[in-house]
């Protein structure tokens, strides 16, 4: 007998999934080189539910980047822990075992210096500081 998960997952068309499996990943402290390393690395991992999207003030590199992954969505393994220029600071907004996913792929491929959770009731929040292994 199929479990109500998989029921659902049938049922789904092509492109959606469930919105408690997004994890919204923001990057500071880094420029374009890392953070194309941090998502391009994450999204061989992980379905990119939408592109890079740098926040900035104008003329200037952003200060923040952001996109979004599908944690149920796994793409497969990275083909190798890329290089990071300097510590980047990663904040990770979603569902408790959806921030779990994606943290445990970002300790897969980068030494993880620090972590700070706060949970919440619905949505967890983790930061984490990157840096190549």
């Amino acid at each position: 007998m199929a479990s109500d998960l998989e029921k659902d997952t049938a049922n789904r068309g092509a492109g959606e999934h469930p919105a408690d499996c997004d994890v919204t990943v923001q990057l500071s402290g880094c420029g374009r080189a890392e953070a194309e390393a941090v998502f391009g690395a994450l999204d061989e991992v992980f379905a990119g539910c939408e592109d890079v999207a740098p926040h900035s003030g104008a003329g200037r590199e952003p200060t923040v980047w952001v996109a979004t992954f599908d944690s149920s969505a796994r793409s497969g393994e990275p083909t190798g822990a890329p290089r990071l220029d300097s510590p980047v600071e990663a904040l990770l907004t979603g569902d408790h075992h959806a921030v779990e996913e994606v943290e445990k792929a970002l300790g897969r491929l980068f030494d993880v210096r620090s972590a700070q959770h706060v949970p919440g009731e619905h949505e967890a929040e983790c930061r984490l500081l990157l840096a190549s292994r």
